[in-house]
């Protein structure tokens, strides 16, 4: 694909506050994918490497860490430099840092944007992790605030804080209750400070928590991120805590932003039986599209040899099995494109969860169907992880005839199913070939097009 020659669009919350858009107006889709040693880890060419892949696949987003989870303050990066001296954040390295802008502006070059991580939170947080932790709401604002006005002219930067740490815990060293507030906040309010122009912030929290638990009234937080995560086993209720989320007043969108990786061992903690085995792309496709569909405005895909950038320079973590040059082309990281595809193929900023259109929907998490619509009626989309019948209350659809269709999540392809009457019930039995499919329902006056495969 062609490099890109101007910068991309700023990145902004759409008008009713549920989705993102560029600074056009037109519908931004957050499908990441996590890259959290991109900076630390990888030279310039294999960076090339990664992002040019990435931007094949249809990735929108890429999501990684400035001060690295894995001693990312006193391992020098593969050029032998570290981000600071004597570990303080008012003494930058230049060196280390002019990396970190070469590689966010090939991410530009390639159409993608960077969710910036300023910190890992074991910088932050007296938790478990390498640290040292050297943030304070002192050092944290002047350091957010030399990263505002370092990146201020970088327009495909959206800001993430937290790095999979929680606001309030209670501490590993000091045993008592700690509260990190006013440290992001601090952090947060330095990057307003050096950026002279709206941006998009959220906040990364730890596995089965979202950022509306500790910072959804803060009014530097503009996203909510939950982690569904890797331990709570297979079909994570994610739909639960994206609902929860879209609930919330003051609305604002919402996304998982680490549902379970593919090839990450299930339940690894605290001691990992393999009998348990690894997550693989059907695990994957359950999470993105449920979440998605309970009303998130994008999600993040993730490969555990990925965001670890697994390779011989450095020891392989939690049990990971590849290096990352074969993880980038696993089943899962070339399907979620077609998620992507489906959802740009109908209007974009009329979308709502709808469950009501599920009658008798199955209890059971590894069966869970989950139901989209535009809100005027003039499309659905269900997820079925499985090839079970399905009885939708067409009712809640525009009047007059439907088609139905069925996607394929697995290539993207569609499959025609016919034309039905608007309104009652109607029970759809999915194609045999499985496991999981997304039925179409379109009103037949809107004249869509079938989403095209990529």
């Amino acid at each position: 694909m062609a490099k890109r020659n101007r910068p991309l669009p700023r990145l902004r919350v759409s008008e009713n506050q549920r989705f993102l858009e560029n600074e056009h107006g037109e519908p931004f889709f957050w499908l990441g994918d996590t890259a959290w040693e991109l900076f630390h880890r990888l030279d310039r060419e294999e960076a090339e490497v990664y992002l040019r892949n990435r931007q094949q696949k249809r990735f929108s987003l890429i999501q990684a860490v400035a001060l690295a989870e894995f001693d990312g303050l006193n391992t020098p990066n593969i050029y032998g430099e570290s981000p600071f001296k004597k570990n303080d954040p008012t003494q930058p390295n230049e060196a280390y840092w002019r990396f970190v802008d070469e590689i966010i502006q090939l991410a530009e070059e390639h159409n993608l944007y960077i969710g910036l991580l300023p910190t890992w939170g074991d910088k932050v947080a007296d938790m478990l992790g390498v640290g040292p932790i050297i943030f304070n709401s002192q050092n944290a604002h002047s350091y957010g605030n030399w990263l505002g006005c370092r990146y201020r002219e970088q327009s495909n930067i959206v800001w993430i804080l937290g790095g999979d740490r929680p606001v309030t815990y209670t501490g590993v060293k000091s045993n008592t209750k700690k509260d990190d507030l006013s440290t992001w906040r601090a952090m947060a309010e330095g990057i307003r400070s050096g950026v002279d122009f709206p941006l998009v912030m959220t906040y990364h929290p730890m596995g089965g928590k979202s950022s509306s638990e500790y910072v959804h009234h803060e009014s530097w937080l503009d996203v909510n991120m939950m982690q569904s995560g890797h331990g709570g086993g297979h079909d994570v209720p994610v739909w639960d805590m994206v609902s929860k989320d879209y609930a919330l007043q003051p609305a604002k969108p919402t996304l998982d932003g680490e549902p379970n990786y593919e090839d990450h061992p299930v339940n690894p903690w605290p001691s990992w039986d393999p009998a348990s085995g690894y997550y693989d792309d059907y695990d994957v496709r359950k999470q993105l599209y449920r979440s998605v569909f309970s009303g998130g405005c994008g999600v993040t895909y993730g490969h555990h040899s990925v965001w670890q950038m697994a390779s011989p320079r450095h020891e392989f973590i939690n049990h990971a099995k590849m290096g990352w040059q074969e993880a980038i082309d696993r089943p899962g990281a070339c399907q979620v494109q077609y998620l992507r595809v489906l959802l740009e193929s109908r209007p974009f900023f009329t979308r709502v969860p709808d469950q009501a259109m599920i009658k008798e929907p199955p209890v059971i998490r590894s069966h869970y169907i989950c139901a989209t619509r535009d809100e005027a009626g003039r499309y659905a989309l269900v997820y079925l992880p499985t090839t079970q019948p399905v009885t939708i209350d067409l009712g809640r659809l525009a009047s007059g005839q439907v088609n139905a269709w069925w996607f394929n999540p697995r290539s993207g392809q569609v499959l025609l199913d016919g034309k039905y009457s608007a309104g009652g019930f109607q029970t759809f039995l999915p194609p045999e070939e499985g496991p999981d499919w997304v039925l179409g329902l379109d009103d037949v006056d809107a004249a869509y097009q079938l989403p095209g495969r990529v």
